[in-house]
């Protein structure tokens, strides 16, 4: 009789251990600090979610544990940590290594432009460099020749496509107070989280939310801005996502084969929704090359940002065809 040969089950990467912490042996706040960008070293986390490197992760954790505002973190950088505020802090640096979640995720906050906005797995983690461009190019910087849109009163009507968390478009209602905002996303899970914002900024009356792909759910609208953080990953990408990444919506990210699956929808539908005087402000990563390339005759302006060079583009509804 043969004998039943059981294979073994395949052993599970142990987790990650953190140095043992004795007590007395943390004692301020920057002590905590220096011990999370460390462990967070070491563990050869991946930082690509409002903050890039371990020390502004860390410095962000270690204030949401002690409900301290990024702006006040330095403050009290001297500070003495208390036994259930070290617990707290060690409790997040110990998630953030072993589940390597996003930070956002584990404390449901994300910080863009100096704003707090709710998110969580339903959503992808906001950090588009749309919300700092709305700032430089868009009467922000009178007389320099940078501005895309000289009077931001004057602006009526803007669009959010894949607004995901709605954070774009909370942020153009500031730069746009008497515009009307519309926001799309095809995520009913993502426009719950929008809305939750929304109504945390009380911009119920201002900012309307759609669910529908793309322009389908706006009829013939036409807008004075369009600004759009869509999704424009490649496959290639996609199949080499970071554990981080991949913890969030796949349909935030995939772009299709070439990544440009959307942007070529949006380029071919977004003339008959703009104004005559209107613009399209688009961001597409590190997809500049391959848009150039299927596009060598439409003048995109290329916009740089603090830490992202040529990244976005500006089209105006004049130059669409």
């Amino acid at each position: 009789m043969a004998k039943t040969i059981k294979t073994a089950a395949p052993r599970k990467a142990p987790a990650p251990k953190l140095p043992k912490v004795n007590a007395g042996e943390l004692v301020s706040l920057l002590d905590y600090l220096r011990y999370a960008v460390s462990c967070f070293q070491q563990a050869d986390l991946v930082f690509a979610h409002g903050t890039t490197d371990p020390v502004s992760e860390a410095a962000f954790l270690i204030g949401e544990a002690l409900h301290l505002r990024p702006d006040q973190f330095e403050s009290f950088i001297t500070a003495r940590v208390t036994a259930a505020e070290g617990k707290a802090i060690l409790d997040l640096i110990t998630a953030r290594i072993t589940t390597r979640k996003p930070a956002a995720y584990l404390v449901n906050k994300v910080y863009m432009r100096g704003l707090p906005f709710y998110v969580d797995e339903r959503v992808i983690v906001p950090r588009s460099f749309i919300g700092e461009l709305l700032e430089t190019h868009f009467g922000g910087a009178e007389g320099d020749g940078t501005s895309l849109i000289d009077d931001p009163l004057a602006v009526d009507s803007v669009l959010d496509l894949c607004t995901g968390s709605g954070c774009l478009a909370i942020l153009a209602s500031r730069h746009f107070p008497n515009a009307v905002i519309d926001a799309v996303d095809i995520s009913k899970d993502a426009l719950a989280v929008a809305a939750k914002n929304v109504a945390d900024y009380g911009l119920a009356e201002q900012i309307s939310l759609h669910r529908g792909d793309l322009f389908a759910p706006l009829s013939q609208r036409r807008y004075d801005l369009i600004i759009t953080n869509p999704p424009y990953v490649d496959a290639e990408g996609m199949a080499g996502l970071p554990r981080e990444c991949r913890a969030e919506p796949a349909l935030a990210f995939d772009g299709g084969a070439d990544g440009l699956d959307i942007i070529h929808r949006i380029l071919g539908q977004a003339r008959d929704h703009l104004t005559a005087e209107g613009g399209l402000l688009c961001e597409v990563g590190r997809d500049r090359p391959q848009i150039e390339a299927a596009y060598p005759d439409l003048p995109l302006l290329w916009l740089d940002t603090e830490d992202s060079e040529g990244e976005v583009f500006w089209i105006s509804a004049r130059d669409l065809v």
